[in-house]
């Protein structure tokens, strides 16, 4: 296993993690469990932009830029819905 997939492993780890974070600060009936849930979402949040940061200066997580035209073709489908 090389550095780029334990990177990718981990990422999707992140991820997954603040789903179930963001899941238990939702559903949470008790102040003190909520707070502590948002502040491991917080952390883990901020582990992924961490991480993200580091993939993209070694070229690993790519991101393709979407044109104007196309943003502008869901917005205005989506107005269209409303």
């Amino acid at each position: 296993m090389n550095d780029q997939m334990l990177m990718d492993n981990y990422l999707l780890v992140l991820k997954s993690t603040v789903e179930v974070y963001v899941h238990g600060t939702l559903e949470s009936s008790n102040e003190s469990v909520r707070k502590l849930l948002k502040q491991g979402l917080d952390n883990t949040m901020c582990a992924q932009a961490n991480t993200y940061t580091e993939m993209t200066k070694y070229g690993w997580y790519k991101i393709d830029n979407v044109k104007d035209t196309a943003i502008k073709k869901v917005l205005d489908k989506v107005k269209q819905s409303s």
